[in-house]
């Protein structure tokens, strides 16, 4: 029970690793013209099964099975497409390790997936549900930007956040048992409007 409640925690909102301030490109995607609950949670949905979420679920599963951290950043860091993607899973990833050295994990900082997967890798939990919760709270800080940005009620926010669920099992399931081979994206969009969000003149978030 102790080891579940750590790893929430750490994927909390309220866990100080800035996670509030990065949007993934949605914040592009929205000022282009995403304007709905449906579209927000479709575009989310696209980026857990084809874009970052993948990559990043992926990388943590390999972590979690005891791949090298270190050669496994480099990964990670090599995969991020854009400046901003890089700073997104670098400044919470080193957040995540500072925060968690002050409370006596003593790590040094990692791309964000890297460094959940190296900490949580004492806890004994199972891969698919610490995927699973890494996932849940990646997809949950997108609504939230969404929810910030957009005229979008709390309740619509939730429902879009509930239809996920599924799709989050799934690819912790699918993801505890990938191997580097798995690491792979598609999605153009996502990445291009992350492209652009670096010279959005007025901002929210910082990608």
């Amino acid at each position: 029970m102790q080891a579940r409640l750590s790893l929430i925690q750490w994927l909390s909102p309220a866990f100080p690793t800035g996670g509030f301030a990065y949007s993934h490109g949605l914040e592009q995607a929205m000022s282009d013209g995403l304007r709905d609950a449906d579209a927000v949670a479709d575009w989310v949905a696209q980026v857990l099964r084809h874009g970052g979420g993948w990559t990043d679920a992926v990388l943590l599963s390999l972590v979690l099975r005891g791949g090298d951290a270190d050669a496994l950043a480099d990964t990670c860091r090599a995969m991020s497409g854009t400046s901003e993607r890089l700073a997104e899973t670098m400044d919470q990833g080193r957040a995540l390790a500072a925060t968690l050295s002050a409370l006596g994990h003593t790590m040094p900082p990692r791309p964000l997936p890297v460094a959940v997967g190296v900490a949580a890798r004492d806890l004994g939990l199972p891969v698919p549900e610490v995927i699973a919760h890494y996932l849940h709270a990646f997809a949950a800080n997108l609504i939230s930007a969404a929810t910030r940005f957009l005229p979008l009620g709390q309740a619509q926010s939730q429902a879009a956040l509930a239809g996920l669920h599924g799709l989050i099992a799934e690819l912790a399931n699918h993801a505890a048992q990938a191997t580097e081979t798995s690491l792979e994206t598609a999605t153009f969009s996502a990445d291009l409007a992350a492209m652009r969000h670096e010279t959005l003149d007025v901002r929210i978030f910082r990608t």
